[in-house]
């Protein structure tokens, strides 16, 4: 805060994006649905502070928020979409993205992706109450081209370009 003439002016302050033209940034959310479910979300956290303590290449800032009780969320800044796609392949993620697939243990996973190049594209896995851009906008099947982020992403800015020309 800065004091003038009495007053308590609020500072404000914006960001120069100009040297990350291809930055991401993806918020996450995991949902417990059932007891059964605490130990997934206790695995996750020990998974994001190892992110904290040894960020992978290419991520640039995250921090962590609470939608509710059972409800945790994430938001990653990514240099660019080729160092988040080869963060998701590798591990831990690869193994956890994997295990929780084969045993969501009754929760739900979900996340939005926004790219500063043009896409938005989003995925959620067990989320029975729609969040996000699943709150209003139409659902459409993760298959064939909308089966990655990446091909999400490409194919949501080709729409937007299309849309505007």
């Amino acid at each position: 805060m800065v004091q003038t003439d009495g007053r308590t002016a609020t500072a404000r302050a914006t960001v120069d994006l100009s040297g990350y033209p291809d930055l991401v940034m993806v918020l996450l959310g995991f949902r417990v649905g059932s007891l059964r479910g605490l130990p997934a979300l206790m695995r996750i956290g020990r998974g994001l502070a190892t992110i904290g303590r040894s960020p992978p290449e290419g991520l640039l800032g995250n921090d962590g928020m609470m939608f509710g009780w059972n409800h945790v969320g994430i938001r990653h800044y990514w240099r660019d979409l080729d160092s988040l796609g080869r963060f998701t392949r590798s591990a831990p993620h690869s193994g956890w993205w994997r295990d929780f697939l084969a045993d969501r243990h009754g929760c739900g996973f979900w996340h939005e992706a926004y790219s500063a190049k043009g896409g938005i594209e989003a995925i959620y896995v067990g989320i029975d109450d729609p969040v996000g851009l699943g709150a209003f906008a139409p659902a459409r099947r993760p298959e064939g081209p909308f089966l990655s982020s990446r091909d999400r992403l490409m194919a949501d800015a080709r729409e937007r370009r299309d849309v505007a020309a």
